[in-house]
């Protein structure tokens, strides 16, 4: 009887400016079972998000070219990405509160590694 190939991990797309930031999201978003992209700006996230349908992506709201709220927005309007599961990471408190109610969970700049970590396996579990 053949060997069935492992499943593969689902895939995240962290969407985060700060290059430094963004790799210990991936480093810990990986440590959680997924397969990660990186994108720095908001036009390269929109543009990857017309052709890809992660299941969770890790969203800043400050990018350069377009904004977090934009892509929240495409998000929760594409009915490809119904099911893509949003974690919004920023240090503004005021966005975060009026955004809050379209995202699944908030995490307030700054945070912890294992806090990423452990909220990442916990949706990995969820899918």
């Amino acid at each position: 009887m053949a060997e069935r190939p492992a499943a593969k991990n689902p895939l995240a797309f962290i969407i985060e400016d700060n290059e430094s930031v963004a790799e210990v999201f991936k480093i810990a978003i990986e440590q959680a079972e997924f397969e990660t992209e990186v994108m720095h700006d908001g036009q390269t996230a929109l543009e990857r998000l017309a052709t890809a349908t992660p299941a969770l992506v890790l969203l800043d709201l400050h990018l350069p070219f377009v904004s977090g709220a934009e892509i929240l927005r495409y998000i929760r309007t594409e009915p490809q990405l119904a099911k893509t599961r949003v974690i919004l990471a920023t240090a503004d408190l005021i966005r975060a509160e009026i955004l809050e109610h379209q995202v699944d969970f908030v995490l307030t700049k700054p945070f912890g590694y294992t806090r990423l970590y452990e909220l990442a396996k916990e949706l990995r579990a969820s899918l």
